[in-house]
């Protein structure tokens, strides 16, 4: 059964900075959205990425999630084949589709993803498999961007083609990026290129716009009052 857009649940913004968001997406923005965790950035490119993707009215066929592949530790090799291996950092949006359709049973919900994607709705690419992509009709949703080095951000931004929009989604706290050596700068240098671009609205969230639960919210004003940094 084809998933369609109806079957969509309605998310409204939650806070100045969720309302910044949906507007920039009313007047066809390409977004880059930055700050701490468990403020709903992902959740709600997925959900306006999906609404126009699954509307017939728009030009978009799909929408196409990246990321790096990079663990947050050395956890060494991983058996398995690259779709096995890929498989296990797709667990996140699996979990986070679920919440953004009505289904009628509990199957059906655990299904979603794998519809999603045998539809041609939806796409995963690790940013080790971009070279010589081009992404037509296409929303890009890049996840985690703040993992990736300026090589890997200014890569995907040349994959953009015909009809088709990119996001970013990020926080430098949350970075595996080592400090020592400059890959962290790419991020911050590549932000301040789309602040340059009429074409992007770039959106700060900051502690107050957590709603993933008042524990995350205290925990991270905690951190920061006491200046607890990562030395990595």
């Amino acid at each position: 059964m084809y998933i369609q857009s109806n079957q969509l649940v309605t998310i409204e913004p939650i806070g100045e900075s969720q309302q910044k968001v949906f507007d920039a997406w009313a007047k066809e923005k390409n977004l880059f959205l930055s700050g701490s965790a468990g403020t709903g950035k992902t959740f709600i490119l997925l959900h306006l990425a999906l609404k126009a993707v699954l509307d017939k009215s728009t030009p978009y066929d799909k929408v196409v999630l990246v990321r790096s592949l990079l663990p947050s530790r050395d956890i060494g090799f991983l058996p398995g084949t690259l779709e096995e291996k890929s498989d296990l950092y797709q667990d996140p949006y699996r979990i986070l589709v679920r919440y953004l359709f009505e289904m009628p049973s509990d199957q059906g919900h655990e299904q979603l993803y794998n519809k999603l994607v045998g539809q041609g709705s939806l796409e995963f690419y690790s940013t080790s498999f971009l070279r010589g992509q081009t992404f037509d009709r296409s929303i890009i949703i890049v996840d985690e961007a703040s993992n990736l080095v300026f090589q890997e951000l200014d890569t995907i931004m040349t994959r953009v083609g015909q009809d088709s929009r990119i996001c970013f989604a990020g926080d430098m706290a949350q970075s595996d990026l080592r400090k020592h050596n400059g890959d962290r700068s790419g991020y911050h240098n590549f932000q301040i290129i789309l602040e340059e671009m009429e074409e992007f609205s770039v959106v700060e969230f900051s502690i107050g716009d957590i709603i993933r639960s008042g524990l995350v919210r205290s925990y991270l004003i905690a951190k920061t009052n006491l200046q607890v940094k990562d030395d990595s």
